[in-house]
């Protein structure tokens, strides 16, 4: 099964992380929290925590087959950090998937990865997502080659589905 690496942070949108890991954990998939430091971080509604697993700068990028990046104020806190933009860089490079919710584009974004590309998002980062050059859909699931994208809380069951049947076509 995949190991999915989840990059996370202050004030993640609880319902992106918390629904997602527990789909792909109940699928047999592997999670490893990976934030800047590793501390206990606590979602924006204050229903979940997540204890990081790893720091990300610690991290070799290619020892996953996945990355979730859940949303909320998290995408925005990682972009503000030089190695979380490494490191999502270097993942982009394997074409391994990335799953990427509501606010997960600001840190694609920073990171120079979706020029050119079909992707969602939510609705106060769609001029961003143009701006950065990429190919704003307004649909619940958009998927582009290794990029699964998705605009929200209520697109989260879409948005799982998809990831799974992702996941399902990897060869480990």
């Amino acid at each position: 099964m995949a190991k999915i690496g989840v990059m996370i942070d202050k004030m993640f949108e609880d319902v992106e992380y918390t629904q997602p890991v527990k789909a792909f954990q109940e699928a047999g998939h592997e999670i490893i929290n990976l934030g800047i430091r590793k501390i206990e971080v606590n979602g924006k509604k204050g229903k979940a925590s997540v204890q990081i697993d790893e720091k990300i700068a610690d991290c070799d990028s290619s020892k996953f087959d996945a990355i979730l990046i859940p949303g909320g104020c998290s995408p925005d806190n990682l972009r503000g950090e030089p190695e979380a933009v490494e490191f999502i860089q270097k993942f982009s490079e394997t074409n391994r998937p990335i799953f990427a919710i509501c606010h997960a584009p600001q840190l694609l974004i920073t990171a120079q990865l979706i020029d050119g590309r079909k992707i969602t998002g939510w609705k106060s980062i769609v001029q961003d997502i143009k701006n950065a050059g990429g190919k704003y859909q307004d649909q619940e699931v958009v998927e582009d080659g290794n990029l699964i994208s998705s605009r929200g809380p209520s697109d989260i069951p879409a948005f799982i589905s998809a990831c799974l049947k992702k996941l399902d076509n990897i060869n480990y």
